[in-house]
C-alpha cells in the first residue's frame, strides 16, 4: 500500500539468524535528523509553554511539604489521645474519599469501550511504536508477539526506535530478518534520555491513521490493535485515545509481583473505567496506548522531560478538549521480581506524578477536574508518603485500645476502613481480569503500601537534584521471561460490557493526509 512493504500476512514470519559478521559503529545522521532530535526535546515547551515540565518545575516549597508530611503525622499521633483522635480526623477526608472511590469502582459493573464491527477493506493504518533501549534479552520474544497480531500487514507498520549509542540492542537486530512492515527509527544523541523523547522522534515517521504504544516486555494478545480500531470506529470525533487494561505475565514469581498484580488490576479494572465513567481525565499506562494520530499531535504528543509521559499526556488530551475510553483486551507485562528493582521504578513514577500534578493543577478549569486530579494523582502521592508512618500509629493506637485510650478507636477504624476498601477494590478487579488473588497478598498490602515512603523520598530527592532522570527497568530477568505463550489471555467477559473480544493487545498510528505520509516515508531512516 503505498509503496510500503507487505508481506503475506496469513504466513509466520521467521526470525532467522544471519550468519555476516555484525557491524555496530555509530550510523551518520543527517542534519534534518537532528534538528529533528531538537523538535522531540522541545517541541511540546514551543508550542504549549504551559504545559512543559521542564518549564513548570515542581515548587520546592511543595517538595518541602511533602517531605515534611510523614514527621507530622509520625507527631500528631505520638501525642497521647488528643493527637491520635486530631490525627483521625485530619486523615478522614482524605482516606473517606480514596476509600469511597475504590468501593464505587469494585461494585460498578465495567463498561468497556463500544466497538463497530469492521471488514478487512475498513480497518485503518495502522502504526505500532516500540522505544528500545538496551532490550537485547527480550528481543526476539517481542517480535515474535508483535507477529501474531492479527491486522492486516498491508495497513500496519511497526517502528522500532533506537537510541544511536545502544550498540547492543542494535546488533541483535542486525542478527535478525526483520519482516518487511518492520522497520527500525534511529533517536539522535540529545537530552533528556527519556522514551517519551524516543516517541516522538518516532511519531514523526508514523502513517498510520492510528498508533500504539508497546515496551518492550510486552506480551499483547494479536486481537487487541483490531478491537482499539473498532472502537475508535464507534466512539465520537473527540475520542483520542483508548487504554488497554495491563497486568503481569509473572504475577506469582514472588511476594512484590503479587503486590503488582493486585495493584494494577485494581487500577486497570476498576479505577480507570470509574474515572471514565465520571468523565475525569483518564491518566494513561505507559504501554499499549491506542491513539487517533492527528489529535495525538494536536495536542502536543508527549513531554519528553516528564518521566510520567503516559498520565501526563492523557490529562493534556482531556484540557485539550479530547477524552479518552478503556477496551477489554488485556496486555502482560514483565513485573520487577524484587526490591532492587522495584525501587527505582516506583521513585520514576512518584516523581513524574508530582511533576504532571505542578503542570497541570494551574490548568485545571473546572471543580471536577481538580477534584479528579487531587483524588488520582494526589491520592497516590500521599497515601506513598503516609502509609509508613500510618501502619506504625496504627499499631501503636492497637496497643493504646487495649489501655483504654479514647482517640484510639476512631484512629483504628478509619486505617480498617481504608484496607477494607482497597483490599475488596483488589479482590473483585482480579476477578474481573481472569486472575486468581493471592490471599496473602491482600493480607500484607498495608506492608506492601508502607514500603512505598522509600520511593516517595527518593522522588522528593532526585525533584531537587536530577528531576528528569529516567531510571530504567531492566527487562529479561523473570523466569519466565522466555517461556510460556507470548500472548496475553483475555479476561472473562463482564457484565454491563460491549461484546467481548477473544484479543488481548496491540497498538496503532498515521499521519493525516497521503501527501503527508509521502513526505515522511521519504525522509525515514531505513534499518
Amino acid at each position: 500500500m503505498d509503496g510500503l512493504p507487505v508481506t503475506d500476512d496469513t504466513r509466520p514470519v521467521a526470525l532467522t539468524a544471519r550468519p555476516q559478521p555484525v557491524r555496530t559503529r555509530p550510523p551518520i545522521l543527517s542534519l534534518l535528523q537532528h534538528l529533528w532530535a531538537e523538535e522531540a526535546s522541545s517541541g511540546l515547551a514551543r508550542k504549549a509553554p504551559q504545559f512543559s515540565a521542564r518549564l513548570n518545575p515542581v515548587p520546592l516549597s511543595l517538595i518541602l511539604l511533602g517531605g515534611l508530611t510523614p514527621f507530622a503525622i509520625l507527631a500528631t499521633g505520638l501525642g497521647g489521645p488528643l493527637g491520635l483522635a486530631v490525627l483521625g480526623f485530619l486523615i478522614l477526608p482524605l482516606l473517606a474519599a480514596q476509600a469511597g472511590l475504590r468501593v464505587i469502582a469494585a461494585c460498578q459493573p465495567v463498561r468497556w469501550a463500544p466497538r463497530q464491527n469492521l471488514g478487512e477493506s475498513a480497518l485503518p493504518r495502522a502504526s505500532l511504536v516500540v522505544a528500545l533501549y538496551r532490550e537485547a534479552a527480550v528481543l526476539p520474544r517481542l517480535l515474535r508477539a508483535l507477529e501474531q497480531i492479527d491486522y492486516p500487514r498491508d495497513r500496519l507498520e511497526i517502528l522500532l526506535a533506537l537510541e544511536c549509542d545502544d550498540s547492543e540492542t542494535r546488533s541483535a537486530l542486525a542478527r535478525l530478518d526483520l519482516p518487511a512492515h518492520v522497520r527500525t527509527i534511529l533517536v539522535p544523541h540529545g537530552e533528556p534520555r527519556t522514551k517519551p523523547r524516543a516517541l516522538n522522534q518516532a511519531l514523526r515517521h508514523c502513517t498510520g491513521d492510528i498508533l500504539a504504544v508497546y515496551d518492550a516486555e510486552d506480551r499483547p494478545h494479536p486481537g487487541q490493535l483490531r478491537a482499539a480500531a473498532e472502537s475508535f470506529a464507534a466512539g465520537a470525533a473527540g475520542l483520542a485515545c483508548l487504554q488497554a487494561p495491563l497486568n503481569w505475565f509473572n504475577g506469582r514469581e514472588s511476594w512484590i509481583t503479587r503486590q503488582f498484580t493486585l495493584e494494577y488490576a485494581a487500577h486497570f479494572h476498576a479505577l480507570l473505567p470509574l474515572y471514565r465513567r465520571l468523565r475525569w481525565p483518564l491518566p494513561l499506562g505507559g504501554t499499549s496506548n491506542y491513539f487517533r494520530t492527528r489529535h495525538l499531535r494536536a495536542a502536543g504528543a508527549w513531554d519528553a522531560w516528564n518521566v510520567t509521559e503516559d498520565a501526563d499526556l492523557g490529562l493534556r488530551l482531556h484540557n485539550f478538549g479530547f477524552h479518552c475510553d478503556v477496551i477489554e483486551p488485556m496486555t502482560l507485562e514483565e513485573a520487577p521480581l524484587g526490591l532492587a528493582a522495584w525501587m527505582p521504578q516506583r521513585t520514576r513514577w512518584l516523581k513524574g506524578y508530582l511533576q504532571t500534578l505542578a503542570v497541570h493543577w494551574p490548568q485545571a478549569r473546572t471543580r471536577r477536574d481538580r477534584m479528579a486530579l487531587a483524588l488520582t494523582l494526589g491520592g497516590t502521592l500521599l497515601s506513598a508518603l503516609c502509609c509508613a508512618p500510618g501502619l506504625l500509629i496504627g499499631l501503636i493506637a492497637l496497643r493504646r485500645l487495649l489501655a483504654g485510650d479514647p482517640g484510639a478507636p476512631l484512629l483504628l477504624g478509619i486505617l480498617g476502613l481504608g484496607y477494607t476498601a482497597s483490599a475488596l477494590c483488589a479482590l473483585v478487579a482480579a476477578r474481573r481480569a481472569g486472575l486468581t488473588p493471592c490471599a496473602f497478598a491482600l493480607f500484607t498490602q498495608p506492608v506492601y503500601d508502607a514500603l512505598k515512603l522509600w520511593p516517595a523520598v527518593r522522588a522528593l530527592y532526585q525533584l531537587v537534584r536530577a528531576p528528569y532522570l529516567w531510571e530504567k527497568t531492566e527487562h529479561g530477568v523473570s523466569a519466565q521471561s522466555g517461556g510460556g505463550s507470548s500472548i496475553s489471555r483475555s479476561p472473562p467477559p463482564s457484565s454491563g460490557s460491549a461484546p467481548s473480544s477473544p484479543f488481548s493487545s496491540s497498538p496503532a498510528g498515521g499521519p493525516d493526509n497521503p501527501s503527508a505520509r509521502k513526505r515522511v516515508r521519504a525522509s525515514s531512516p531505513g534499518r
